[in-house]
């Protein structure tokens, strides 16, 4: 059997970055509530960045690594690549191939807070 191929979809830095983003805000509570047609994540709820940073559950997140998050251009592009449904500019889904996809950025965005 084959290795899993590495970003299969071919998503680029900013598209990888965002779905990373994505990912964590379908699982904290009150960012997201399931999709009535779907039942998949809807995200209506984006943090605001103090300073260079912002929170993100248990996590901060530098404000350069999450340009996508409302820039439509990023979320049609990952509608397109099946990993999520854009309903500019209220929110965005998640389908259930943007929740499983392995974005291999986790532990390279998502820093620890400590305060």
């Amino acid at each position: 059997m084959a290795p899993n191929k590495k970003n299969p979809l071919k998503l680029n830095p900013l598209q990888l970055k965002t779905l990373t983003l994505l990912q964590v805000l379908a699982r904290l509570s009150g960012t997201s509530q399931p999709d009535a047609a779907t039942g998949q994540p809807f995200i209506t709820t984006f943090p605001d960045p103090h300073g260079n940073h912002f929170h993100l559950g248990p996590y901060v997140v530098m404000t350069q690594d999450a340009t996508g998050l409302r820039n439509e251009a990023v979320w049609v592009a990952l509608t397109r690549k099946g990993v999520a449904e854009s309903r500019w500019p209220v929110g965005i889904v998640l389908t259930q191939a943007g929740q499983d996809y392995d974005t291999g950025l986790q532990d390279v965005i998502l820093h620890g807070s400590d305060h």
